[in-house]
């Protein structure tokens, strides 16, 4: 049954995110090993490769695997870093993640999202994944600065929260617009209150719920 999964991975890599333009070897291999089937529902378990976003549960969705490999290929991961995720929603892009950073806070703010996501790292011997369940337009302000952030969830404008829990030459990746489309937005951080700017171009999220980012 794994080969089934393991072919089709393969095809999702070489069509979906090779084909578009993802080069970094590191984000390859983990987009190439990570059983992205096993987080959404087994129901679902024949669309999981398919080139379009799927429905987890609350409103929530996964985002479609080239979205995941294009993120975490802006942040530019080298394997010693400390990311901070905001949103951790079915668990996938936190698991793509933790096969190249060093270790990954992620923060999601549904309780049942955030324990389904972990017993799937915790089966997948992800142990150096931390969750925490708050705001995460807050940020978590006790284990930054990060050498990246990422956020996968829609904001109107960068949360300072997390501009400020950037490390130098950090970088923030985030989808910023209204609640219809967005730009995909790199924030570097260049020095203390010095940032530049980047824009990759249209993007569609849910909404980036919180203090510093959209009312319920």
């Amino acid at each position: 049954m794994m080969n089934q999964y393991q072919s089709k991975r393969q095809l999702m890599v070489e069509t979906q995110i090779v084909a578009r333009g993802v080069t970094d070897r590191r984000v390859i291999n983990a987009m190439l090993k990570v059983p992205r089937h096993l987080f959404v529902d087994e129901a679902l378990w024949p669309e999981a490769y398919e080139d379009h976003p799927l429905p987890i549960g609350e409103k929530q969705t996964i985002s479609q695997p080239y979205i995941v490999a294009l993120m975490t290929e802006l942040l530019r991961l080298t394997g010693k870093e400390k990311v901070l995720e905001i949103g951790t929603g079915s668990g996938y892009q936190c698991a793509v993640l933790a096969e190249i950073a060093d270790m990954v806070y992620t923060i999601e703010r549904i309780p049942a999202i955030a324990k389904r996501a972990r017993k799937i790292f915790d089966q997948l011997k992800y142990s150096n994944v931390i969750i925490h369940i708050g705001d995460g337009t807050l940020g978590w302000k006790e284990h930054s600065p990060y050498d990246g952030i990422i956020v996968t969830a829609a904001a109107p404008h960068p949360p300072k929260a997390l501009l400020e829990q950037l490390a130098i030459g950090g970088r923030l990746v985030i989808p910023i617009g209204n609640e219809f489309s967005q730009d995909l937005i790199i924030f570097t951080r260049e020095a203390k209150d010095s940032y530049t700017e980047e824009n990759y171009g249209g993007c569609r999220f849910v909404k980036l719920i919180g203090e510093q980012g959209w009312r319920e």
